[in-house]
């Protein structure tokens, strides 16, 4: 994982992406969806929406992963989302009553952590009240999605203000969410979580157009294992964020774990083996791991910090292309179901190129097309 995630859960959108397969590829296009994020549409002008819009209908987009909000304007992008061929893989919040307290938000210290009320205060009634009146919105629109995924990495500080900020500088283990005064206070917003994925699921299964629609969990960061941090930003190691919602019921709420994944970039066979190697342990059904759900990673990449036109990007190209072929070899065993590549452009409300942007100089790079197969 970066060492910071970008984006708030509802700012960020991911891409799926069709054409230009060889035939052996496309046969697996239909077990792994493959799509990039696009971040933060709804703070761009209508024209610039539609501008993007008609970039990934040209791209040959198929899905594209959203938080919108639940009002006209939410809507109305959905509906010319639809219009251009395009489904969306929605992302929901959970809610919280009005009172609840909050983390304060320390821009100056801490500028991409962000504040909010601890996931502990989650209201499964407000939250089930929400839901129900954006699926009521989606439907008479008849806006197709492909996926509702719940929340944003919130087994770290930066989307979970239940973390102190600053931390003790450690990732958690499973039993330090049993007996660490940290960990069993970070259990009780994952106790809460599983509460509002019970209450998405009533929803969803209610749902004329949607009751087969899959429920996808949060994206979790995998940051490595448990043990003390360099960092003050402390964070649940991913195996044991699962393990402990699994043993409290995960598995009856969702149909796919979620990982946020970013490998290092270095090119030479050694790296190549550790890369596989770390996204085997990653991909949500390690080896001698009972059970489980097939995983989607809706967040990986690789930064290139060339500011210039046209970009050199032969380097990330081929990096991604070899992540891609580990992918669709996970994806042949149904341990992956879903990867989604960080990102397609930049916050419409940045003043600099995101490195990790793909869609650069008024087209997509190589790194970008070598996404798309």
């Amino acid at each position: 994982m970066s060492p910071m995630p970008r984006f708030g859960i509802a700012a960020v959108c991911l891409i799926a992406l069709a054409g230009g397969f060889s035939a052996t590829t496309a046969a697996r296009a239909a077990t792994l969806v493959t799509g990039m994020n696009i971040v933060n549409p709804q703070r761009a002008k209508i024209d610039d929406q539609n501008a993007l819009i008609a970039q990934l209908h040209a791209a040959g987009v198929q899905v594209v992963r959203c938080g919108i909000t639940n009002d006209d304007k939410g809507i109305d992008l959905a509906q010319r989302l639809k219009a251009a061929g395009i489904a969306i893989e929605l992302i929901l919040s959970p809610k919280y009553p009005p009172d609840a307290p909050k983390r304060a938000y320390q821009p100056q210290k801490y500028p991409e952590m962000w504040g909010g009320p601890p996931l502990s205060y989650a209201d499964p009634q407000l939250s089930h009240a929400y839901y129900a009146s954006l699926f009521a919105k989606l439907e008479a629109a008849g806006i197709p999605i492909v996926g509702f995924e719940l929340g944003n990495e919130l087994n770290w500080t930066a989307f979970n203000p239940e973390f102190p900020l600053p931390g003790e500088g450690k990732s958690l283990g499973l039993d330090d969410l049993y007996h660490d005064p940290e960990g069993q206070q970070i259990a009780k917003g994952f106790v809460q979580y599983l509460k509002i994925l019970r209450e998405l699921k009533t929803v969803r299964d209610a749902s004329q157009l949607y009751a087969h629609t899959p429920i996808i969990t949060a994206g979790f960061v995998d940051a490595g294992p448990a043990g003390p941090r360099k960092s003050v930003l402390d964070n649940v190691a991913l195996d044991a964020t699962l393990a402990f919602l699994r043993a409290n019921g995960l598995d009856d709420l969702v149909d796919a774990y979620a990982v946020h994944t970013y490998p290092s970039g270095k090119l030479s066979p050694a790296a190549a083996k550790q890369r596989l190697y770390n996204l085997t342990l990653a991909a949500c059904r390690p080896p001698g791991v009972a059970g489980g759900k097939p995983c989607w990673i809706t967040e990986w990449g690789f930064p290139n910090a060339d500011k210039d036109c046209p970009i050199d990007d032969a380097g990330r190209a081929a990096l991604v292309r070899e992540y891609m072929g580990f992918y669709h070899t996970l994806a042949d065993t149904g341990r992956l179901a879903g990867v989604m590549l960080f990102s397609w452009d930049s916050d419409p409300w940045s003043k600099t190129v995101d490195r990790d942007s793909v869609y650069r100089c008024g087209a997509l790079t190589s790194a970008g097309q070598a996404a798309l197969h």
